[in-house]
C-alpha cells in the first residue's frame, strides 16, 4: 500500500506521474514524452506549469522571447512569486513547444487516440477557480463529465468523445478555449462531435437562462439537443472531489472498442 504521499495519480499511456515523500511531482519519462534532459530530476508542478504556460504565450506571440514568456508565466500562476527552483529553463520551454507542435501537425485519421492522449495529458498540469471547480485539475474534471455522460449514452461514442475532450483547448489558449480545442481536433473528430463542442456554451446559456430566444428555439430544433443538454448536465455535475473516474488509458480503450463496433464514420471535422 502506498502512503498519501506516495499514492500513484492517474496514469498515462505516455508518462507514470506520483508523489514521492516530499511532495514533488515525479515524472517517468518515456522516450517519446517530455525529452530526456528531464529524466530522472525531481520537478515541481508548479515548474511545469510555468513551463507550460510559458509555452503557450510563445505560441500565441511568436516574437515573444522565451525569458519573458516566463515571466509572464510567472506573473499569472505565481503572482507572489516563485522560488528559482520552480523557474523552469528554456530547454524546458522548448520542449513545451515541441509538445504544442506535435498536437497541431497533421494526424491520420486511425491514429486520433494517440493524438487525444497526448492532447488530455496536459490537462492535469492546469487548474481552475477552486470556487467553481473545487475538483482540481481540468483532466480529473473531464474524465469525470466523461464517466456522468457514459451513464446515459455508454454506446454513443462521438458523444462520450465530446465529454472527454470538450476542455482541451484550456491548456492551449483559455482565453478561447473552445476555438483553440476544436482547431486542435481538426481531422480527429466526426461533425457530430465538433456540434457538441460547439454549442457546449450555447447549451451552458440555456441552464443559466441568458440564451437569446431565437438561439434557443434554433437549439431546441437540433436533432441531438437532448443528448447536448446531458453533455451540459455532466460538466455541470463532474465537479465533486474524491470521485472514482478511469484513467486516461481506460477512457481511451473504451472509446477504441466504441470505434470497432460502430465501424467508419462519415467524414471527419475539419
Amino acid at each position: 500500500m502506498f502512503s498519501d504521499m506516495e499514492r500513484p495519480l492517474r496514469k498515462f499511456p505516455a508518462v507514470d506521474v506520483c508523489f514521492d515523500k516530499h511532495a514533488c511531482l515525479v515524472i517517468v519519462l518515456p522516450e517519446d514524452g517530455f525529452s530526456a534532459s528531464m529524466a530522472g530530476m525531481k520537478v515541481s508542478k508548479i515548474r511545469l506549469q510555468i513551463a507550460c504556460e510559458a509555452a503557450r504565450l510563445i505560441r500565441e506571440r511568436p516574437a515573444l522571447r522565451h525569458s519573458d514568456a516566463r515571466r509572464m508565466a510567472v506573473k499569472r500562476l505565481c503572482p507572489t512569486g516563485a522560488r528559482p527552483r520552480d523557474i523552469p529553463t528554456d530547454a524546458e520551454v522548448g520542449e513545451q513547444l515541441q509538445v504544442l507542435s506535435r498536437t497541431e501537425s497533421p494526424v491520420d485519421w486511425q491514429q486520433r487516440f494517440d493524438r487525444y492522449a497526448e492532447l488530455l495529458r496536459p490537462l492535469e498540469l492546469v487548474t481552475q477557480d477552486p470556487l467553481r471547480h473545487p475538483e482540481g485539475d481540468v483532466l480529473y474534471h473531464s474524465l469525470q463529465v466523461y464517466t456522468l455522460v457514459g451513464e446515459h449514452f455508454p454506446y454513443d461514442e462521438e458523444l462520450l468523445t465530446a465529454a472527454l475532450l470538450h476542455d482541451v483547448g484550456k491548456s492551449i489558449n483559455r482565453r478561447d478555449a473552445i476555438t483553440a480545442g476544436l482547431e486542435a481536433l481538426k481531422g480527429i473528430v466526426t461533425l457530430r462531435t465538433a456540434w457538441f463542442l460547439d454549442n457546449l456554451p450555447a447549451g451552458r446559456a440555456i441552464v443559466d437562462g441568458t440564451l437569446g430566444a431565437r438561439a434557443m428555439k434554433r437549439l431546441k430544433a437540433a436533432p441531438d439537443f437532448n443528448e447536448l443538454m446531458v453533455l451540459v448536465d455532466s460538466d455541470l455535475a463532474g465537479r465533486r472531489c474524491g470521485v472514482v473516474v478511469p484513467d486516461v488509458e481506460e477512457a481511451l480503450e473504451q472509446l477504441l472498442e466504441l470505434s470497432k463496433l460502430h465501424g467508419e464514420h462519415d467524414s471527419p471535422f475539419a
